[in-house]
């Protein structure tokens, strides 16, 4: 039976369907909203997976090019490997997800989601949010709590829930949030530094959308809904107290180091230790009973510990860690900074490119180009382990992902800065926030090669635990904490506000004064931070680095681009082979030039200037005489355009011959006086001269001419000169007279 649910969320209708699709999964739903369609199918292992101490679950979300009308661009026309869009959705999904199955559910659980229709505007990514958390909910899985997710925009001052993507450009904020009836569970923004105070209400806003949400999966649930499978959740062997009192205090001293790795070493053999011990009792235990216990009681004690004001390292709950910062490290780079805080290390480099290094972005949504990107790179020696490279992860993905959308609201517009900038992070250590340590080093990896960035970045990662109605936020926080703690709350952002922020939370919601207090020590330690990169680099350097691209924008009349291009490319290939430049016309006469070196670049631009070259009347230019007539002479002013200057524009006197005053190559300053409607300039060299007041020679010759022989020397006439004059004496021609 076929059944479906809608609500009118933000002055949008989301309809979920069940019952038509995928019928053999465990739970299926097709989630709708516009012409925007998804499913979600799942599916569980009615058997227990005992080698595992994780949810084994898999979320895998792609999008089908048809679903937009389009085949795919790869050789093969199909579908390939999971874009970086694609990842990014597919970790939207899980992090609310996963915390929601039951402590000690082991049954391998996988989660397929299918964008089958887009519509350009319904955005696909909260709808797949929705239509997992529908199809879970109506499964057997036992869950714990309903979740619903929305966008929130700010646009006008005014929070907007589930905009269209065509007025996405006109918001400040892009907020993706998840919660349920307990409150915020995951949260994913982007946000054009925007203060604390705002950010906390558009939390607390989309508290309503969300519950909406909520309710029509429960109203699902009870139209369609399977019973949940059978679940026992782990219980406390008869031995942990007696084990807990013993090794608990062994625990707290061994964690308290703040050195990571004699911190590991040490728990690893207390480890060893106690499951030797045990599994020697008469009766003995079992090994693996036995390690799963000291599991638990570490992750406890620790927890314990923090709560009660003692950190693993030893610091206090808002204190950074020590901080360095190296500039300028490597020196062929275009930018490059070594950010160091404690045992988190990110080598941070910034390269420098034209239009010809976009990347072109094509799936389901529209084809566009990319000028910025930033790749993060986790190496297994960053954390001292060992194991095969098979490329990124998706956590590597993410986390980069998360580090261009906290610089990319401090990027100059393309308009006034047309580079591609790409940002690489290698983490050489990591011991918690290394992807707030990426956002550091690449802002000043930024600000060394000499992109003009409106501010600084900084970003800082935050914990929480919290038992009962106590609790202690941690600012920086390690690795460790991170694993056993409630809260990973990561918040990048300059001096006046927050740029991105990213939150998971293991417990099924947190107050909103725990948030806003989380928020305000956030913006204290930014602050802390980016006073110890302002010591280094106050600002961005002055100009680029010598070895990166210099780029330059011109704007021509677009009926010159044939010009410029000219047959077949000929022209533009040229103007780029002497240049060594590469250049780009764009169809409204934009054209961009890129070189290396100056010398190169103001090649490139005085070439494409003269290609499309306007003369103005009452324009001084330099000119070339190409050709002498009995009338005047013909005079190169730009790159393939001429203009003539008449005789009686040469000078005030009177010019008997014209070939006695100019030759052909001769180069003198000439003002244009006439364009006309079919294209042929007129230009005075007399008028020239005395604007720019520079002394007058031709005239002082015509005078010495006419002191020696009244009119002039004759010039012999004959064939050759007949032919260059149309067949007309040079008396003739003289009679005749210009501009009176």
């Amino acid at each position: 039976m076929i059944h479906r649910v809608s609500r009118n969320i933000g002055g949008k209708v989301i309809e979920l369907e069940t019952g038509f699709l995928a019928k053999q999964a465990s739970g299926a739903v097709v989630a709708t909203c516009g012409d925007t369609k998804l499913i979600a199918a799942v599916t569980v292992n009615p058997e227990p997976d005992l080698q595992t101490d994780m949810v084994p679950m898999t979320v895998d979300y792609r999008e089908m090019t048809y679903a937009s009308g389009k085949i795919p661009g790869s050789f093969f026309r199909r579908e390939g490997r999971p874009t970086e869009r694609e990842i990014l959705i597919c970790r939207l999904i899980d992090r609310p997800l996963r915390p929601n199955c039951p402590e000690g559910f082991r049954n391998r659980t996988d989660i397929n989601v299918l964008t089958i229709s887009f519509d350009q505007e319904n955005e696909s990514d909260t709808l797949a949010q929705v239509a997992a958390a529908a199809a879970m909910a109506v499964s057997e899985v036992p869950i714990v709590r309903i979740i619903g997710s929305v966008r929130i925009a700010l646009i006008d001052g005014q929070f907007v829930t589930n905009p269209p993507k065509s007025v996405m450009e006109k918001s400040t904020l892009d907020l993706v949030i998840s919660g349920s009836r307990q409150g915020v569970c995951m949260v994913e923004c982007g946000a054009q530094q925007l203060d604390e105070a705002t950010m906390v209400r558009a939390i607390d806003f989309a508290q309503g959308p969300i519950i909406e949400i909520v309710s029509m999966i429960e109203e699902l649930v009870a139209l369609a809904g399977k019973p949940k499978m059978a679940f026992t959740p782990p219980q406390l062997p008869a031995y942990y107290e007696s084990f807990k009192a013993a090794y608990a205090p062994k625990i707290i001293a061994a964690a308290r180091n703040s050195d990571k790795g004699i911190r590991l070493s040490a728990l690893a053999s207390l480890q060893k230790a106690a499951v030797a011990e045990y599994v020697a009792m008469e009766p003995p235990v079992d090994e693996k009973d036995i390690s799963k216990s000291y599991a638990r009681l570490e992750h406890n004690t620790l927890r314990e510990m923090t709560l009660g004001g003692i950190r693993c390292d030893g610091r206090t709950p808002d204190q950074i860690r020590n901080i360095s910062i190296v500039m300028g490290y490597l020196t062929c780079a275009h930018g490059s900074a070594v950010f160091t805080r404690g045992e988190t290390q990110a080598l941070a480099t910034c390269t420098l490119g034209s239009f010809a290094n976009e990347m072109l972005i094509d799936g389901i949504v529209e084809t566009y180009h990319e000028r910025f990107m930033l790749h993060y790179n986790f190496p297994n020696f960053s954390v001292g382990e060992t194991g095969p490279s098979r490329g990124p992860k998706r956590r590597e993905i993410g986390h980069g992902a998360l580090a261009r959308r906290a610089l990319k609201s401090v990027l100059p517009p393309e308009d006034q800065f047309p580079y591609t900038i790409r940002i690489v992070s290698d983490v050489m250590e990591s011991n918690g926030s290394s992807s707030m340590a990426t956002i550091c080093g690449g802002s000043l990896a930024l600000m060394e090669s000499g992109v003009p960035i409106s501010a600084p970045v900084a970003g800082i990662a935050m914990g929480l635990i919290r038992e009962g109605d106590k609790y202690v936020v941690l600012t920086d926080i390690l690795g460790d904490e991170d694993h056993f703690g409630d809260m990973d709350f990561k918040v990048a952002g300059t001096t006046t506000g927050i740029t991105a922020l990213q939150m998971d939370i293991k417990v099924p919601g947190i107050p909103a004064s725990v948030m806003a207090a989380a928020l305000e020590k956030a913006r204290i330690a930014r602050l802390f931070v980016l006073d110890k990169m302002r010591e280094v680099m106050p600002a961005p350097k002055a100009d680029l680095p010598a070895n990166a691209p210099r780029i330059i924008q011109l704007k021509i009349d677009p009926e010159k681009i044939g010009k410029l291009i000219g047959p077949g490319g000929k022209t533009i290939r040229s103007i780029q082979e002497i240049s060594k430049s590469t250049i780009e016309v764009e169809n409204d006469g934009k054209v961009t030039i890129a070189a290396v070196g100056k010398e190169n670049i103001e090649k490139a631009r005085a070439m494409v200037e003269a290609l499309s070259f306007e003369p103005k009347i009452g324009q001084i230019l330099d000119g070339t005489v190409t050709g002498v007539r009995d009338f005047g002479c013909f005079l190169s002013i730009a790159e393939e355009t001429e203009g003539m200057c008449h005789v009686s524009e040469l000078t005030d006197g009177f010019i008997r011959v014209v070939t006695d005053f100019v030759k052909m190559g001769d180069k003198f300053p000439v003002k244009v006086i006439d364009v006309g409607a079919d294209g042929k300039i007129r230009l005075s060299r007399k008028q020239a001269i005395a604007e720019l007041g520079i002394p007058d020679e031709m005239a002082e010759r015509v005078r010495a001419a006419g002191d020696q022989g009244g009119e002039g020397r004759s010039r012999p006439s004959g064939p050759s000169d007949r032919g260059r004059s149309g067949g007309r004496s040079s008396e003739g021609h003289r009679g005749r007279r210009y501009g009176h």
